[in-house]
């Protein structure tokens, strides 16, 4: 793994919500090229670009009808290669997402497959019907439906593991392949440092039987980090990746630490490192549907047991699939801006790269809908028609859906107080959060103790620091408020002190205050609501 990738701070930006410089209330590349000072200034060494390809937007990008252009309403290539030639002046890395599980139903590629036409039969996972006109097999899909669509055209099912317009491609055919990989090099003679890669783990299908019953992803054992799927990654490393001074980090679902270590294994040449989720388990049962209070003592035993099991790690509490963090692992009323400091400094003192969501660093919160109608997820209105035939009461199902729905990081970006927080001048395609008023990039930016200028702060102290960076993590403590723990390099020491709580909490240690989330400069053994403290025991760290 390449050490820039080890020292910098990744930001992922989702183009549709971050800056809209044409007024048609889209986030574009031109809006990402104007705010690249402002990530500079916060310490920004890597961009994640989530995809910015031509796209129906049946899932908002995510399925792609064109691997190798811009989607007109992001922009040109030519805004492209301008905001590439921006980055690379303010020595700031791209990584693009690549999303090779499925494309479009609208792709060339799917279109020339439906039609039978030479070479392209089988690009997909086409089946019939069932002897007696059932479907192909028992499947079920990530976003909450069966996972077989009959084609009128074809007159076959294909298969789709996420959305009926997301077909999977079929990587038992080695064209496949030779497909993917001449994208990659496309983007990466572009210019881009590397991927990150969308389900990376569900390529490859062993079989099509029937799934055990389960009540979710029936035929999970059937694509779930499959041989296969491993074969793949490692031809995509050694004809590709490995020629070029590039990252790759993997998403990688229901991952154990065990499979992580083999897709990230330097000697089998796959990945540079994966993104867990049990972490992210520790306020849910099974599914993230299903929510239970947020436990600190589970949020603990994932973090150490993923920050021991990997040679390096990625650190993230959101993303454009995740609810915000403050509203989701503490509180985003009276006690916010604590909350969103404390979160900070536990995300910027952990071992390995830092992820940090757009709007996280200024503390932004879950949206404030009122009802489904208000919604763009396709996963959200999916699960909705689901629960609807169960008959859960409209009440019960927005009670489910809304602190889950990935439509809350997804409303745009709060830059000032201005209409539409200085997003648009136009009508924005997702309501923006009535709070941005108060939680704003500008009210921020030149406030010396607000959550932005305190994740300045830490990325900075992240910077200067060997054992932040690269220091063994050891879990000390990880009870129903207090989470603490310690990280060692070369003799020196640090130790991160983390309250979930309201309430004032003894945790008896000492040492001298490397930062303070509260800005105090002393420690008395109490921890306030909300806070987190890093201490040095005295070594400088």
């Amino acid at each position: 793994m390449k050490q820039w990738a080890k020292d910098r701070v990744v930001y992922q930006i989702y183009p549709r919500s971050f800056q809209d410089s044409n007024g048609d209330g889209i986030g574009d590349l031109p809006g990402i090229l104007q705010r690249l000072p402002e990530l500079k200034d916060l310490g920004v060494g890597i961009i994640w670009l989530s995809p910015v390809y031509p796209s129906p937007n049946a899932d908002n990008g995510y399925d792609i009808s064109d691997y190798c252009a811009i989607n007109p309403e992001y922009g040109t290539m030519q805004d492209m290669e301008a905001l590439l030639e921006k980055a690379r002046e303010l020595d700031i890395r791209i990584l693009m997402d690549l999303v090779i599980n499925h494309t479009s139903d609208e792709h060339p590629w799917f279109q020339k497959s439906r039609a039978r036409e030479a070479g392209y039969e089988d690009y997909y996972i086409w089946r019939p019907a069932r002897p007696d006109g059932g479907l192909p097999n028992n499947w079920t899909s990530f976003f909450a439906q069966d996972c077989w669509e009959y084609d009128q055209v074809r007159g076959e099912y294909y298969l789709h593991l996420f959305a009926k317009k997301q077909p999977d491609l079929n990587y038992a055919n080695p064209r496949v392949l030779q497909e993917v990989e001449e994208i990659m090099r496309f983007w990466l003679d572009k210019g881009v440092a590397g991927f990150r890669c969308d389900v990376i783990n569900v390529l490859y299908k062993t079989s099509l039987e029937d799934g055990e019953k389960r009540p979710f992803l029936r035929g999970l054992e059937h694509y779930l980090t499959q041989p296969g799927n491993h074969e793949i990654l490692q031809k995509l490393h050694k004809d590709v990746l490995s020629q070029y001074d590039c990252f790759t980090v993997g998403e990688t679902v229901f991952v154990t630490p065990k499979q992580g270590r083999e897709l990230t294994d330097e000697a089998r040449g796959e990945l540079d490192t994966v993104f867990s989720f049990e972490h992210m388990e520790a306020d849910q049962y099974l599914v993230k549907w299903l929510k239970r209070k947020f436990s600190v003592r589970r949020f603990g035993a994932a973090l150490e047991k993923w920050q021991n099991a990997l040679e390096w790690n990625t650190n993230y509490l959101e993303n454009h699939d995740q609810p915000r963090s403050v509203s989701r692992f503490a509180d985003d009323g009276a006690y916010w801006e604590q909350s969103a400091k404390m979160l900070c400094t536990m995300l910027l003192s952990l071992r390995g790269t830092p992820f940090i969501y757009q709007g996280e660093e200024i503390g932004m919160t879950n949206f404030d809908y009122s009802s489904i109608d208000q919604l763009d997820d396709v996963e959200s209105k999916n699960v909705d028609a689901l629960l609807r035939e169960k008959h859960l009461p409209q009440w019960l199902r927005w009670k489910i859906i809304r602190p889950t729905s990935r439509d809350n990081a997804r409303t745009p970006m709060q830059w000032d107080a201005s209409a539409n927080a200085g997003f648009t001048t136009g009508t924005p395609w997702l309501a923006v959060n009535r709070n941005y008023r108060r939680i704003n990039v500008e009210a921020q930016r030149n406030d010396p103790f607000s959550v932005r200028s305190y994740y300045k702060e830490m990325i900075r102290i992240r910077s200067l620091s060997q054992t932040l960076r690269y220091g063994s993590f050891k879990l000390l403590e990880a009870t129903g408020r207090l989470l603490v723990y310690e990280r060692k390099y070369e003799g020196r020491h640090a130790l991160v002190l983390l309250n979930f709580s309201a309430r004032k909490v003894r945790a008896g240690y000492a040492g001298q205050v490397v930062i303070a989330s509260s800005g105090r400069e002393n420690y008395d053994g109490v921890l306030l609501p909300y806070e987190g403290i890093i201490l040095n025991e005295g070594v400088k760290i």
